[in-house]
């Protein structure tokens, strides 16, 4: 069986990625309903972010690779 991870494309995950610090901004900032509902879904699906409480978070892979994209920008 493929999993949801695998079946987004090489392109949709960059593109997630590169919005990633963008949306972990608006999730801190109290605006979820700010991030387009597809990009949730994919976001959940790469492991990202997770859905705690009724509100969504960071994984530990989500802040791993906004580490990553923190580390490509100093």
């Amino acid at each position: 069986m493929t999993s949801p991870r695998t079946l987004l494309t090489a392109l949709r995950r960059d593109a997630l990625r590169d919005a990633l610090l963008a949306t972990v901004d608006l999730l801190r900032r109290r605006r979820a309903a700010d991030v387009p509902e597809r990009d949730i879904d994919d976001y959940v699906a790469l492991d990202w972010l997770e859905w705690h409480g009724g509100t969504l978070r960071l994984t530990t892979v989500g802040d791993n690779v906004c580490k990553q994209l923190f580390a490509r920008l100093t």
